[in-house]
């Protein structure tokens, strides 16, 4: 029996984890991208709970990056980057909810190299920018294309090659009243960048507004924690995800289930107060869910607890606490 059929998608969702009609969203449906997460673009795709949806990603840059001699700052046009699919409306789905997306498969498309990482002026973790200000020159630009195939891996170098890890960088609901930039994260989701939002998890996002309004967008073919210089393997890519509601299950942050644990994810500016938010929820999750006392969760997670950083290059920076499910039986 796969995991999946006790997941909390397959007890709580509508559809109870049910495969329901088969939905594709390509290139030319999708028509224009999105670059803010909001309620006021019309949705391209309305689906029932159970729907299996084919979505045609293009990479963060839109395809502008079509070389290693392109310069970024030449290329691109900021803040029109991260463009994102959607938004797909789910009946039923009210305030107060929460969408469940499994995440199927996620395979990489176009022509070859596919993947594209870059060095951009005052963008990184390691370097001045808007907001960490600095007397300092940026670096100097640069562009790495890449093969990337999930069965030869990400050829980096001719010394080196990644593995193929892939997963949805960018992926959340609408506020319920604000337009936010697909790339910065919040409560909603967003730029999040964290590797775990990956084939086989389930994501479960806070529903605000009516239709719930799934966007996603920016796959990645692997990323290192924290996405150092601030791109990491940038892909164009299908996705396949199962798109399930869960009625009356108010979330306050995004959060996630594979088969081995669960995780809440936080995103904030210091880096700390991201970790915060994400111990904070996973430890009220414990208490809510798993029939601890909040105080004996808190002690639990000092001690099993585990961090993932998603990303410290955006707007705000986002981690994710997790917990093995084998501390909650």
């Amino acid at each position: 029996m796969s995991w999946l059929e006790n997941s909390i998608m397959a007890r709580k969702g509508v559809a109870r984890g049910k495969v329901g009609a088969e939905h594709r969203l390509t290139e030319v449906e999708q028509g224009s991208y999105h670059f803010v997460y909001g309620p006021y673009a019309s949705p391209v795709l309305t689906v029932k709970p159970g729907a299996v949806v084919t979505v045609e990603t293009v990479d963060a840059f839109g395809g502008a990056i079509k070389s290693e001699q392109d310069k970024p700052s030449e290329k691109l046009n900021f803040p029109y980057l991260n463009p994102q699919n959607g938004p797909i409306f789910v009946e039923g789905a009210e305030k107060g909810d929460a969408l469940a997306v499994h995440i199927r498969s996620i395979l990489p498309r176009g022509p070859q190299p596919a993947g594209t990482t870059a060095l951009i002026p005052e963008f990184g973790g390691l370097v001045g920018t808007g907001v960490t200000a600095m007397l300092n020159k940026p670096l100097p630009e640069r562009v790495k294309k890449m093969q990337v195939t999930p069965e030869g891996g990400i050829k980096f170098s001719d010394r080196i090659t990644l593995p193929y890890e892939p997963f949805i960088g960018t992926i959340g609901t609408s506020p319920q009243i604000e337009a936010i930039s697909s790339l910065q994260p919040d409560a909603h989701g967003g730029n999040m960048d964290l590797p775990d939002v990956a084939p086989g998890a389930v994501v479960y996002l806070p529903v605000n507004t009516t239709g719930g309004y799934l966007y996603l967008g920016d796959c990645h073919g692997t990323q290192g924690d924290g996405e150092l210089c601030g791109v990491a393997v940038e892909i164009p890519a299908i996705v396949e995800i199962q798109v399930d509601l869960i009625k009356g299950w108010p979330l306050a942050w995004p959060r996630l289930e594979t088969e081995a644990f669960i995780m809440t994810i936080g995103s904030a500016r210091p880096m700390e107060d991201a970790a915060r938010i994400a111990y904070r929820e996973l430890t009220r999750w414990l208490a809510a869910d798993y029939g601890f006392e909040e105080l004996d969760a808190y002690l639990l997670l000092t001690q099993a607890g585990r961090v993932r950083l998603g990303n410290m290059v955006d707007p705000k920076y986002t981690l994710g606490a997790s917990i093995l499910k084998k501390y909650l039986v």
